[in-house]
């Protein structure tokens, strides 16, 4: 499990998700850097959304909708209020890999229109990844967490060598909890991170996907898929 994100002064333009802290110490930022633009963030599609890089064009989206208690308080890098300007910073920083290995803006396929954000980060080691996300309260409801979820785990275990996936949240948080379990992670374990929004720390459930699970997961998926006639 990640440690507390350290207090910097850019914390703000990281990526906001619901696995939550940041173990990098300054001596493994070259090293996190070159790991991460290594990495391609391939354009994701599924039945019902696109997940691509932020865009300028995004950032208002991304205003109103981070600028929410009910999102601020249930991740760790997200201030409250959140302003433009927080936003804008996180676009750029998005475009530099600078929060995060890939970063994704979750937009709908029929309207292109935004309704959160998700990344996978590399951590310390290199050898794994922990997801985060968050979506708009105006798409709670909708799977949209869940589908976004799925496809970035099978990106992650189908182009990168790792044996498991980690993310996080907060334990008064069922619905991220629910899409975690959905997506086959299990539960590890306990601890505290600090939360920007409260200022303060709070307590986290931590899940872990490894390969195998996965892989056994796409398989049982494959084989109870209706045949076409």
């Amino acid at each position: 499990m990640r440690q507390d994100q350290s207090n910097s002064p850019d914390v703000s333009a990281r990526a906001p998700r619901d696995s939550l802290g940041d173990c990098r110490s300054p001596n493994d930022t070259q090293s996190f850097e070159r790991t991460a633009s290594g990495y391609d963030c391939p354009i994701l599609l599924t039945e019902n959304l696109v997940l691509r890089a932020p865009h300028a064009e995004d950032i208002d989206a991304i205003a109103i909708l981070a600028d929410n208690p009910a999102i601020a308080t249930m991740v760790s890098r997200i201030p409250h209020p959140y302003t433009r300007a927080d936003a804008e910073t996180f676009v750029r920083t998005a475009a530099k890999r600078g929060n995060g290995n890939c970063v994704y803006a979750i937009t709908e396929t029929e309207t292109g229109k935004l309704t959160g954000c998700c990344s996978l980060d590399t951590t310390a080691d290199g050898q794994a990844l922990e997801l985060g996300y968050w979506v708009g309260e105006p798409f709670w409801g909708r799977g949209i967490a869940t589908e976004a979820v799925h496809a970035l785990v099978d990106m992650a275990f189908r182009t990168r060598e790792i044996e498991h996936i980690d993310a996080r949240c907060r334990v008064i948080n069922p619905a991220s909890r629910r899409v975690l379990q959905k997506s086959g992670f299990q539960f590890q374990g306990t601890g505290m991170i600090n939360v920007l929004a409260i200022n303060a720390s709070a307590a986290v459930e931590w899940f872990r996907l490894d390969r195998r699970t996965w892989v056994s997961l796409i398989s049982w998926s494959n084989e109870n898929r209706p045949k076409k006639r």
